[in-house]
């Protein structure tokens, strides 16, 4: 096993083992009023995207764009929620740098430094220029139950096309990467699938993270902390197992 999948299992744990504790201290946090809604839209939302990313362009990407995703997506979110007005350009520029550089990380370990950073500048280039046409996580926001509406479903596939294009783009201007076709189409169905998959399900994660009873929420962190308490056990099982790390 690679000691660089190893430390990121540990730090995920660890990251697990702090929200764990947030939601055990829920009511302290303020209870319904309190940041916990957002948080848990948060880790929420991370989970999908993490999942979808992480199956279809490996664990490092997973828990980059998952981390960045969930985050910037439940902020956004969290507003829709409240009946209040989008966020101003500046800051949907900021979510759109981070999630850009979330890509970006993830990219290194597929295609190198250089393919990562052109990736990452010109998938942000791309968020923003979204958002000044109208197209957010919040486009036809609603709590009644999975769909995707044709908005949602036209975002998606531009999406995804326009992930295609920049793949390609960024391995002709680094003129190293092998197949840049086959990567090209492996990372632009892969985004594509999750934007989708997150708009369809984002009604239901609404309505989960709006009606979680108090004392759910305490037994879901008790359960993040099991499974941080795990992850992070991992690096000393390969110890004890003799499992040898690269």
């Amino acid at each position: 096993m690679d000691h660089h999948t190893v430390a990121a299992v540990s730090i995920a744990g660890s990251c697990l083992d702090v929200l764990g504790s947030l939601y055990l201290a829920y009511d302290l946090l303020g209870g319904q009023h309190g940041p916990l809604r957002v948080l848990t839209r948060a880790v929420t939302y991370a989970i999908v995207f993490g999942l979808g990313y992480g199956l279809g362009l490996g664990l490092i990407f997973g828990v980059a764009a998952g981390a960045a995703n969930g985050i910037t997506v439940a902020i956004e979110l969290n507003r829709a929620a409240r009946n209040q007005p989008h966020y101003p350009l500046f800051w949907e520029s900021v979510f759109s740098v981070i999630r850009g550089f979330a890509f970006a990380v993830g990219m290194y370990w597929l295609a190198g430094f250089r393919f990562a950073a052109a990736f990452g500048v010109i998938i942000t280039l791309g968020q923003i220029s979204a958002y000044l046409r109208g197209v957010r996580p919040s486009i036809d926001y609603g709590r009644s139950g999975p769909r995707l509406t044709r908005r949602q479903w036209h975002g998606s596939l531009v999406r995804s096309l326009g992930a295609v294009g920049t793949a390609l783009l960024c391995s002709l201007l680094v003129q190293h990467v092998a197949h840049p076709w086959l990567l090209a189409l492996r990372i632009g169905l892969v985004i594509g699938i999750v934007t989708a998959t997150g708009l369809m399900v984002s009604p239901f994660i609404e309505h989960f993270a709006d009606t979680l009873p108090s004392r759910l929420m305490g037994a879901f962190g008790i359960g993040l902390i099991f499974i941080g308490f795990t992850l992070q056990s991992l690096q000393y099982w390969l110890v004890v197992l003799d499992v040898p790390v690269k």
